[in-house]
């Protein structure tokens, strides 16, 4: 357990105690791994795959990630892109990538992946116009009318992100 210290906490201590916290008001059993894992995810600005995770984590082995990483997704601290490239990738967060929230929020928003680098970014998701939103519901609703059940919609724009545009 994580106890905060005097007020000259560093950084990483208050990161720390902030993932100790969002696990702890989901009543998720709290481990040094889920801590470490959830304090990197809450560092970046971008989703990481498990690789990526592992480098920045090289103590820790990787059945261990793997079990924290679906931990925290289960829990909707964290959730799972997955790439064209079948790469996974884990974000902070559920839909706005907020941690305050009592109740676990669906994943449904846009994503930018960097053609160049593979980097996948989470899109901040404006509000809906009137009109897109009949088109999502009259295109959804054709789907059921051909036996399909739906579970999500994926938006992924692709590009170049702001580092590779500049090369």
């Amino acid at each position: 357990m994580i106890e905060k210290s005097a007020p000259s906490m560093t950084m990483s201590d208050e990161a720390q105690q902030q993932a100790y916290q969002h696990l702890r008001r989901l009543s998720v059993r709290v481990t040094p791994a889920r801590i470490e894992v959830l304090t990197l995810l809450l560092a970046q600005q971008r989703a990481m795959s498990h690789t990526e995770l592992q480098d920045a984590l090289p103590k820790m082995d990787r059945v261990t990630l793997y079990r924290a990483l679906d931990c925290l997704a289960d829990a909707g601290l964290a959730h799972k892109i997955i790439g064209d490239d079948r790469i996974s990738r884990f974000r902070v967060g559920g839909a706005n990538h907020s941690l305050t929230q009592t109740t676990v929020t669906a994943h449904q928003h846009g994503h930018f992946q960097c053609t160049r680098c593979a980097k996948v970014y989470c899109l901040d998701q404006p509000q809906l116009t009137t009109n897109l939103q009949q088109q999502i519901s009259a295109t959804l609703a054709v789907t059921q009318q051909h036996g399909f059940t739906t579970h999500g919609i994926e938006l992924t724009i692709k590009g170049w992100c702001d580092v590779c545009s500049a090369l």
